[in-house]
């Protein structure tokens, strides 16, 4: 088949131009547009970028009318079920899922470099003991790329992995002093005899001496099911294409700062409630509704079009079906919440809610569907994880994704400076 090319035609002065359409090997095709302003001497108009591809990339591919997530091609649901956290960063890094001696190797070499330089950890020092997690996990690491400072030049292969490697271990020590920084409690460093995830919960649980706590029937040990939830967790966040934070990534890439710069700016975009802060809402809301005898009066405000109350957890700019994340995450919360003889009245607030959410028209037609946030927040929950640290939880499974897109674009040769343009309306 032929080059397949769009004409446009400028029906004022009668000018027609024509632009080649770009094939993808999965989801819409695109007009390359690129030559556009110089042709015209027109912007094309386009807030949010709701229809424009700021990118070409060969990571992470989503169908949001089919409900469809794919990493390098595999489906989500295939990497959340039956391979672990770690398998996915190797696949997201190498482009392939990893055989076992080389996850072996991968596994360990995140394991030793989990470990902070002793004067990034007196930095905490400087912040209150007040400061939300998200906060202090930004400018730490921002302040990490001056203990690495050679990673802003790189050329081979070895030197990319090598600092991706670096960042993706050091996240979830990095979170977890942050957490118990603001407890004002001592850090618990990393333990080289355990998994990424389970590394985690004991640095973000344990006392001094890397003990759990002892309880009346003696010490507390992290369950598998606990363990393989946040894996899991960790997992369905690590990428999600040319989102928010990402976008923003990969703006922060294009000015040619340290790789370590731009991963900051995109935990403080993630921050926000309109992204990955939302599961934090989520669990505002349930814990304001209260009690299930309370939830049919807050759908009718939901309803409601002069009631500005807006229910968490619900929607997605991308998926206009069942998001595929939260599939898997529901029937996690009915397995956590039967191994762990869990009976919350949240959990019976949450249930009743996505009940009304499945089977009322209202939610149906408009495409409301419980997303990622809406169970996320639960499960963390259920875990004993604070609200404080669910986005935090959220920028350790995504470090990998973001490291990935910052790569990408910095191989690719046609990546430009990112400069929007506008519509000028003002005086």
């Amino acid at each position: 088949m032929g080059k397949q090319t769009m004409t446009l035609t400028n029906n004022i002065t009668g000018d027609s131009y024509t632009y080649d359409i770009l094939q993808s090997t999965r989801g819409p095709s695109v007009v390359d547009l690129r030559t556009f302003f110089r042709d015209t001497g027109m912007f094309t108009f386009d807030p949010g970028y709701t229809s424009t591809a700021s990118c070409e990339s060969k990571i992470t591919f989503i169908d949001g009318a089919k409900g469809e997530l794919r990493y390098r091609g595999i489906p989500i649901e295939k990497l959340a079920l039956e391979h672990s956290y770690m398998e996915t960063c190797y696949l997201l890094l190498n482009s392939r899922l990893p055989k076992d001696r080389e996850l072996r190797d991968f596994d360990l070499e995140i394991r030793h470099r989990a470990y902070l330089h002793t004067g990034l950890c007196q930095l905490y020092d400087a912040f209150p003991d007040n400061a939300h997690p998200m906060a202090t996990l930004s400018a730490a690491v921002t302040a990490l790329s001056t203990f690495y400072n050679d990673h802003i030049e790189m050329n081979r292969e070895e030197e990319y992995l090598e600092m991706a490697h670096r960042i993706i271990s050091k996240i979830p020590t990095i979170a977890a002093f942050a957490y118990r920084h603001s407890l004002g409690i001592p850090f618990i460093q990393p333990d080289i005899a355990l998994g990424f995830t389970e590394n985690f919960l004991t640095m973000l649980r344990a006392y001094p001496g890397g003990k759990m706590r002892i309880g009346p029937y003696g010490e507390e040990k992290i369950k598998e099911i606990e363990i393989k939830a946040l894996d899991t967790i960790f997992t369905l966040h690590a990428d999600h294409e040319q989102n928010a934070s990402t976008t923003v990534v990969r703006g922060v890439a294009s000015t040619g700062a340290h790789p370590y710069v731009a991963i900051s700016a995109g935990i403080s975009a993630l921050w926000g409630r309109a992204h990955g802060g939302a599961n934090e809402s989520v669990i505002a809301q349930l814990e304001y509704i209260g009690s299930v005898d309370r939830v049919d009066d807050f759908i009718k405000r939901v309803k409601d079009p002069n009631d500005d109350f807006r229910l968490m957890g619900f929607g997605h700019r991308v998926y206009k079906n069942f998001d595929p994340r939260a599939k898997i995450l529901k029937k996690l919360q009915d397995q956590l919440k039967e191994e762990l003889d869990l009976d919350s009245e949240l959990m019976a607030v949450a249930s009743r809610i996505e009940e009304i959410a499945l089977n009322d028209e209202y939610f149906i037609s408009r495409n409301l569907y419980p997303n990622i946030d809406f169970y996320s927040g639960i499960i963390l929950t259920a875990l004993k994880i604070p609200k404080s640290m669910f986005t935090p939880i959220f920028v350790i499974g995504r470090t990998v994704g973001w490291i990935t897109q910052w790569i990408e674009f910095k191989k690719d040769r046609a990546s430009k400076i990112a400069r929007p343009r506008q519509l000028y309306t003002g005086d």
